[in-house]
């Protein structure tokens, strides 16, 4: 069943950080996901476009930038959306299977793929359609909702759902609190620790799952002339991580085997944005790249060079209010926050309901907030960041005040003007305007109902957190 043109298995991680094996994690247990690295080559330089789920995945499926394209704002509806990667593909003579989870901030059409079901079994049996394929399945153990407590109701079914999976691990992959490596900007307690250990159990969990896949592939006709991609989303549900544009939230593992064409066990530090994935399985497949893509392949035959940054940027997340923007080379990390007077933890219901998140709030009450974690709960932040991703992965450190880094910081701020410039920021225009232009839904009621005041002492910022621009603004702690 071999073709010349390769298939395609599209393993998607949620709410996962560089915290594999392969990447040097020795807390991990990820014995799968470290097996498909030794077969292939792992990405040290793969930044997403956005640090939450809707908006980073449509700079996947659309290849465009998320406040180019209008998807920038999480939980938001693009009306009109472009087509897909994937329609791309089908009209390339590819079977599409679109297993799971379509987040995108746009209500794909039911063309986009031929199939959602579970094609698990068709891959071990070699059952698939007589043509190329795309597999594409979503891993959403790791997802915050699932590390909730179970007294958030509805919301702890996803919670109980991965408690009956529990069992399933064996016991040298269950995580000790104890010996959870808690980062510097986190409060070192026990209620953190243990959401830490749970984290890396549902980890565990999806790599087992992995390994079915890889497993099945294997056993398949299909395995020699198959491309296996593993990447996430974003960072994992921890506060300063999902949600904010840091390493830990931006920074994120990828891997690919592509047997015959990439050496096994070899690691590549060049920089992929994700907005890149769907020019690059176009190229792979030989489907020609739409003109209006925004990323570039960083496989197959390509004659464009290597990126020198990646953008990220952050914008309404649910009923937060905020617009920030990253530009990212191999070393520096520059953070331009639109919005300074707005803090860094404003009240999101999502957040709140994560322990480590309640600990801030709580410590911050008391006055026990120490470090990077007290600078984080602060009432304000400043309008610039600029880091040294090598030396300084955890980003504690700003030096974009340091005359030293004046020239990087010029360099970084140039780029991401650059940049913007180039692809447009709808981000910078009122969602409002949105709305009356036709590009988005209008939700903006919904969001104003997810509204859940904190109690006083510990309620930074705002205490109505759906913003509108201009009364973002006019706002002052």
């Amino acid at each position: 069943m071999s073709t010349t043109r390769p298939n395609i298995v599209l393993l998607v991680g949620e709410d996962v950080g560089l915290h594999l094996g392969c990447y040097g994690d020795t807390y991990a247990r990820t014995p799968n996901l470290d097996r498909l690295a030794s077969q292939g080559t792992r990405y040290t330089n793969a930044i997403s476009t956005a640090p939450v789920c809707a908006p980073a995945r449509s700079s996947i499926v659309t290849g465009m930038y998320p406040w180019s394209v209008g998807t920038h704002h999480m939980r938001s509806t693009r009306l009109n959306p472009p087509r897909l990667f994937t329609h791309e593909l089908r009209d390339a003579g590819y079977h599409v299977n679109w297993f799971t989870k379509t987040d995108f901030n746009l209500n794909p059409p039911a063309d986009f793929a031929d199939d959602t079901s579970n094609w698990l079994d068709d891959l071990r049996h070699g059952t698939l359609p007589d043509k190329p394929f795309l597999l594409f399945r979503n891993f959403g153990t790791t997802h915050e909702s699932t590390m909730w407590h179970q007294a958030y109701g509805r919301d702890g079914g996803a919670r109980a759902g991965r408690l009956a999976r529990q069992d399933e691990l064996k016991p040298e992959h269950v995580h000790d609190p104890a010996q959870a490596p808690v980062p510097a900007y986190l409060p070192d307690h026990p209620r953190v620790r243990e959401n830490i250990a749970w984290y890396y159990d549902a980890l565990s969990m999806d790599d087992q799952a992995i390994g079915e896949v890889l497993d099945a592939l294997d056993q398949s006709p299909y395995a020699d002339n198959t491309i296996v991609i593993y990447m996430t989303d974003h960072g994992r549900g921890l506060p300063r991580e999902k949600r904010w544009c840091y390493d830990a939230g931006i920074h994120l593992p990828l891997i690919v085997r592509w047997p015959g064409r990439l050496q096994p066990g070899t690691v590549s530090d060049e920089l992929v944005n994700w907005v890149d994935i769907a020019p690059t399985l176009l190229t792979v497949t030989g489907t020609p790249v739409p003109d209006h893509y925004q990323g570039q392949p960083f496989l197959g035959a390509t004659d464009q060079p290597p990126r020198a940054f990646a953008f990220a940027g952050r914008d309404r997340m649910d009923e937060a209010y905020d617009h920030v923007r990253v530009a990212r080379d191999k070393r520096w990390h520059y953070i331009r926050n639109t919005f300074p007077q707005l803090p860094y933890a404003q009240c999101n219901v999502y957040m709140e309901r994560v322990a480590a998140t309640q600990v801030l709030r709580e410590q911050r009450a008391a006055g026990e907030l120490t470090g990077p974690a007290a600078l984080w709960m602060s009432e304000t932040k400043p309008p610039e960041e600029l880091y040294d991703a090598q030396h300084d992965p955890q980003m504690i450190h700003n030096l974009a005040d340091d005359p030293a880094h004046a020239e990087t910081l010029a360099r970084l701020r140039a780029a991401l003007d650059a940049h913007l410039a180039e692809v447009g920021d709808l981000g910078a225009m009122p969602e409002r305007e949105l709305i009356a232009q036709g590009v988005v839904k209008d939700r903006m009621d919904e969001f104003a109902a997810r509204i859940e005041p904190l109690p006083a002492p510990y309620r930074i910022g705002p205490e109505r957190t759906v913003l509108e621009m201009h009364e973002a603004q006019r706002y002052q702690p």
